[in-house]
Parts: C-alpha cells; sequence; structure tokens
C-alpha cells in the first residue's frame, strides 16, 4: 500500500511501469541534489589550502635556487653531472620511461644499468633536453636543489616499500614466468 494512486494508474493502463521506474529515480536524485552536507565547502578550503601550499614550495624552491646559484653551487653540480655520468652503450635495447615536469621521457638502457636503476645504485638527470645518468648520491644532491632536474631517483621510503611475499605463501610459486615477460 506503499503507492495506492501508482498502482491504480498502472492497473488503469494509464502508465506504464518504465515511467513508474522513471519517476521514482528522478524524485531520488531531487532528494541528493537538495542535501547538503557542507562538502562542497570542505573540497574548496582543502584546493584553497593545496594552491597555498604549492606556492610556499615554489617560492622556497627558487629562493633555495637563488643562493645555490649565488654559491655556484649550480654551476659545479652541471660540471659534476656531467663529467660523472654514465655514458649509455649504443647496443641498448631496453627502453626506460621516467617523468620530468609531468612528461614522460624515455632512455635506452642494457640490462646491468636497468637493474643499478631499479635498485637505486643510479638516477637520472634530465638537463637542456639531454639525460644523464649519475651516481645515485649525486642525483640526490641535484634533487636537493634544482628538484626540476631530476628525472628518476630511486628512494627507500615508507611509502614505497611493499611487503614482501615469503617462499611459502606466495600463492602463484606454482606458476612459471615467461622469459619474454616484462613488466
Amino acid at each position: 500500500m506503499a503507492n495506492a494512486l501508482q498502482e491504480q494508474l498502472l492497473k488503469a493502463g494509464l502508465a506504464s511501469k518504465q515511467k513508474a521506474r522513471d519517476v521514482k529515480t528522478q524524485k531520488r536524485k531531487q532528494k541528493k541534489v537538495k542535501i547538503d552536507d557542507g562538502s562542497a565547502d570542505l573540497k574548496q578550503q582543502i584546493a584553497q589550502q593545496k594552491l597555498e601550499q604549492a606556492e610556499k614550495d615554489r617560492a622556497l624552491n627558487e629562493k633555495r635556487f637563488a643562493e645555490a646559484e649565488e654559491k655556484g653551487q649550480v654551476r659545479g653540480l652541471i660540471t659534476e653531472f656531467t663529467k660523472f655520468a654514465i655514458s649509455i652503450p649504443t647496443d641498448a635495447e631496453i627502453k626506460f620511461n621516467f617523468t620530468v615536469n609531468n612528461k614522460i621521457l624515455s632512455v635506452y638502457v642494457n640490462e646491468k644499468l636497468q637493474g643499478q636503476l631499479l635498485s637505486g645504485a643510479v638516477g637520472i638527470i634530465r638537463y637542456e633536453d639531454k639525460s644523464y645518468l649519475v651516481p645515485h648520491k649525486l642525483a640526490e644532491r641535484v634533487n636537493l636543489l634544482v628538484p626540476e632536474w631530476c628525472g628518476y631517483l630511486w628512494t627507500d621510503t615508507d611509502d614505497n616499500q611493499t611487503e614482501q611475499v615469503t617462499k611459502e605463501d606466495d600463492p602463484y610459486a606454482d606458476y612459471a614466468i615467461p622469459d619474454d615477460l616484462m613488466w
């Protein structure tokens, strides 16, 4: 007896089941629109805080870069990472992707360099449209002074750590991994 009029209209043939469903969904949508739980204000406030924080970070980076430039550290870094850059072999076939300023770039490396990149022994610096493979310590220093140049730097933080599955607990231990599988 929830909606006697609706039942009567359906029996009389003046309305269809589809129309009744459409009316119910439209009423439900109107109820949702009318309810204001304050989340819009909260979202706007969070967006404003993010913008302010980004502006502060940008100003701090510019200040740090200006101070480093005054001391000549940036020029020293440029000469240092061009001097200590690891040469990329010409016969490298493995494509290694990384991001710089929200752009996806790639460099071709061999298996040895790929292993070093993934283990964190080597980082990638991008300066004047050229990529340099440099030792991890040097890449960290560049990341501190000029983070825009640091293309790939593996860091061991709590956010990046994943739980290692032991051999006994591995549910896929019985399945063979293909040799040509690349992640």
